[in-house]
């Protein structure tokens, strides 16, 4: 009845469909949840564009991606230029002139970087053997104590002395005043939120949702000449490997009815280590809403396990060992393609996402 059965209506499987469709081929989506996006998924609520499942800022370098999303949707001029709070002082991020005056009133990057050179010297880590002893050699004490300690921690659910080194193997560190998160030519966020981008990618082709691929398998399967899964690898191959490893996330979404802006900004982290979430996103500055209330969402990570959603692979040497396993029987595969996040075992931006789907679709489509 198909061409491609896509597993996953989220931006990789989406893409993909999209392109396929293009080029005469009959496809089917299916997802598991009862809406179509994955994880970009937005939804109106009360007129303001709730990112359900975490702040979503799109950002790219790639011109031919920046050109490509945009057919799709009207993207704003939304800047990311998220704050830290610890212990009710902010910070600007990322680390720049404007957090380095608050922390030390100093006023020049020459002072910056000899108070950042001090604080490393004093520190004496000749070769970092974890997290926190690599992110002092980095960026000193205070920086660390203040605006990384508490946050990773809560992120990863274990002290920063347990966690490898190579989580942080660069901070971003800039002796300039500019909140500017990204370094990326392109930036913004889609007019009428990322649901509407997919909607128009799947337009014209088939969506069953509510049905889960793996209580029918070979059902689906039978219905298709191949498979585009972008779900857990492991899963697909029964764990027979070992359960590969997650963090997972728990939102807890509000209105507020009486403010019209709660906290300033899209997204404040929150990085001591009494609160017990990361952060807080106001939805409604993601677009600079005018409504006369506000929604928030704040966001706790968790410790994964299987029920809940995989968010941020765990890419220590154990999980990367096992999913080599996985990545063996998949590249002998001839009617199954994994593609996205979860089926790579690898976290991706938005822009990543596209590009390896446009990627895929060049080898099997147009090859």
């Amino acid at each position: 009845m198909y061409d491609y059965l896509i597993v996953g209506a989220g931006l990789f499987g989406s893409v993909f469909a999209y392109e396929a469709n293009k080029l005469g081929k009959k496809c089917l989506v299916i997802d598991k949840r009862d809406h179509i996006g994955g994880n970009v998924y937005t939804e109106n609520v009360e007129g303001i564009h709730v990112h359900k499942y975490g702040a979503h800022i799109f950002h790219t370098n790639n011109k031919q991606i920046w050109d490509y999303i945009n057919q799709f949707a009207e993207f704003n001029r939304y800047t990311n230029s998220p704050v830290a709070n610890y212990k009710g002082e902010i910070y600007n991020l990322p680390f720049n002139m404007n957090t380095f005056n608050k922390l030390w009133n100093v006023i020049t990057p020459e002072q910056a970087k000899q108070k950042i050179e001090e604080q490393r010297k004093a520190a004496n880590i000749a070769k970092p053997t974890n997290l926190e002893e690599q992110a002092i050699s980095l960026v000193g004490t205070d920086i660390y104590e203040k605006l990384i300690k508490g946050y990773t921690e809560k992120q990863w659910g274990r002290p920063a002395t347990e966690l490898p080194a190579f989580i942080i193997k660069r901070l971003p560190v800039r002796f300039t005043y500019d909140n500017n998160y990204f370094n990326d030519k392109y930036q913004g966020i889609p007019i009428g939120g990322y649901t509407a981008i997919i909607e128009k990618m799947l337009s014209d082709i088939d969506v069953r949702l509510n049905v889960d691929f793996f209580q029918e398998k070979e059902t689906f399967e039978a219905l298709a000449d191949k498979v585009i899964f972008t779900g857990m690898i492991d899963q697909y191959y029964d764990y027979q490997f070992g359960v590969l490893d997650y963090r997972s996330l728990h939102f807890e979404t509000r209105v507020v009815d009486n403010t019209d802006n709660f906290q300033g900004s899209a997204v404040v982290n929150y990085t001591d280590s009494e609160t017990p979430y990361t952060r807080i996103i106001e939805h409604k500055h993601f677009e600079f809403g005018k409504q006369d209330k506000t929604i928030i969402t704040e966001e706790y990570p968790k410790e994964w396990k299987p029920g809940l959603e995989p968010y941020y692979p765990i890419n220590d040497e154990k999980n990367n060992t096992t999913y080599k396993k996985y990545k063996a029987l998949a590249e002998k595969e001839t009617d199954v393609i994994f593609g996205g996040r979860l089926a790579t075992y690898k976290y991706y931006d938005m822009h990543q996402v596209i590009g390896e789907a446009l990627s895929v679709v060049r080898n099997e489509l147009l090859t």
